[in-house]
């Protein structure tokens, strides 16, 4: 198993590979942010294309969940960590000793198994590696129960930021 994997149950985590469905991929993000969708937020991860999924995949270390599945295994959750983008970053964001991670996702009809967790506990580790005291990360403040969730996780509020 390569150094970056993470066990979780029947969940790995590991690195995105050439071999990877963006288009799975795009679907899943779309699927996991419907909710927010829904409450007409605007997430880029919601509403972005197969050519955005891959450009942001390949500015970043794109880590997926995989679940293993009839006929082989199936991707369940992706994340980002240290996207490298083109738009202006949250003040916060730019501080040396902070991490950050976005286009966090778990398809909803696999939540709850542990599989958001073992996404977090992979770019948490990294952020521990490249020596970052803090880990941050960007999410729409109307999504209370997300809010909710990081907070549990022992994630706390720093900023208002609307990215361009």
């Amino acid at each position: 198993m390569p150094a970056n994997d993470h066990k979780a149950g029947a969940v790995t985590v590991r690195p995105l590979l050439p071999s990877d469905s963006i288009p799975a991929i795009t679907g899943l993000l779309h699927r996991a942010y419907a909710k927010q969708v829904a409450m007409g937020l605007r997430p880029l991860a919601g509403r972005q294309d197969d050519s955005v999924t891959q450009e942001r995949a390949a500015n970043s270390e794109c880590y997926v969940a995989v679940v293993e599945a009839a006929g082989g295994e199936s991707i369940a959750g992706v994340i980002l960590f240290e996207e490298q983008e083109q738009a202006t970053f949250p003040p916060f964001f730019l501080k040396p000793h902070v991490c950050h991670f976005a286009q966090f996702g778990v398809d909803p009809d696999v939540q709850g198994r542990g599989i958001g967790r073992a996404l977090l506990e992979t770019v948490e580790r990294r952020a521990r590696e490249k020596g970052a005291t803090e880990l941050a990360l960007s999410m729409a403040e109307p999504d209370r129960e997300l809010y909710d969730f990081y907070v549990k996780r022992g994630y706390r509020f720093v900023e208002h930021w609307q990215w361009p």
